[in-house]
């Protein structure tokens, strides 16, 4: 059977009792894209890679669960054969102690990997991190990175159970748990560039152009609606009316705004999409190499 090697020893004792499992488990999207930037910077030789999951964990005080607020991540050094699989626990331990340095409220919550393997490999890894987050669940979230062409990125959370009488490390059954992905609306553009299924290969331009048809649409509809309220053939909705004025109030003052409210507010748009999605587009690039 396959053992987990691991360059420094591990604690000695039983497989620590797991604690209450979480309820459900979210994420930012600065986790999920550090965890495709690990993919794509991989050797040719991995299959998969794998990483540590930082966040905060709550615990209802009606007794309601556990909520884990997956926050951050960082890549852990780890090979694969056919006959084992080695994880470097020095690393692992030197990037938390830096990690805590940055953000001290964030702890050990669970790994990652990408691809949707369960095997006994994950089932090792996923001991040692159960000793890590002693007495809580470790989660372990299974990221699909949809870089195949037909498919879309997507992930899956889980804990485990031990299976046996007398469970072994590598004998455990991983079981789904509720989880998903929390975003602001500067970050949405790059998170549907990433959930977008394409039916034939895309440069990242031409998803900036699709973006760009849409903002279009969205504007040409949002001043048709301003007319017929000014012309008295729609009744006019407060709670929108709001909306518009902050959404004005937020512009840049120094725009040349003759060029008309629908320009100006093209210009504001490109301003803010460019600059989230230059991140985003240079790490797709790479999804339509040959």
């Amino acid at each position: 059977m396959p053992a987990l090697q691991i360059q420094k020893p591990a604690p000695s004792g039983p497989t620590p009792a797991p604690g209450r499992a979480p309820v459900s488990v979210t994420i930012h999207p600065s986790a999920l894209f550090s965890v495709l930037d690990h993919f794509l910077r991989r050797s040719s030789t991995q299959d998969r890679v794998i990483g540590t999951l930082l966040g905060v964990r709550t615990e209802s005080p009606s007794g309601g669960g556990v909520t884990i607020d997956v926050r951050s991540s960082f890549a852990v050094l780890h090979s694969e054969t056919e006959e084992q699989v080695a994880v470097d626990m020095d690393y692992h331990h030197t990037m938390y102690d830096l990690a805590r340095k940055a953000h001290p409220k964030e702890v050990i919550v669970g790994w990652y990997s990408t691809g949707s393997k369960l095997d006994t490999y994950a089932a090792l890894i996923q001991n040692f991190y159960s000793q890590e987050t002693a007495p809580h669940q470790a989660i372990h979230i299974a990221l699909d990175t949809g870089l195949q062409q037909g498919t879309s990125a997507g992930f899956n959370a889980y804990i485990s159970s031990p299976v046996g009488v007398h469970p072994k490390p590598e004998n455990a059954v991983f079981i789904p748990i509720p989880c998903e992905l929390r975003f602001n609306e500067t970050e949405r553009t790059g998170i549907s560039l990433l959930s977008h299924t394409p039916s034939s290969p895309s440069s990242p331009l031409d998803a900036l152009s699709a973006q760009l048809n849409a903002l279009n649409e969205s504007l040409d509809r949002a001043l048709a609606y301003v007319r017929s309220v000014l012309d008295g053939s729609k009744q006019g909705d407060a709670a929108v009316g709001r909306y518009l004025l902050d959404t004005l109030d937020s512009m840049p003052t120094n725009i040349d705004t003759s060029a008309g409210l629908q320009d100006t507010l093209m210009m504001s748009y490109l301003a803010n999409l460019v600059r989230a999605q230059a991140e985003v587009a240079a790490r797709l690039a790479l999804t339509t190499a040959p």
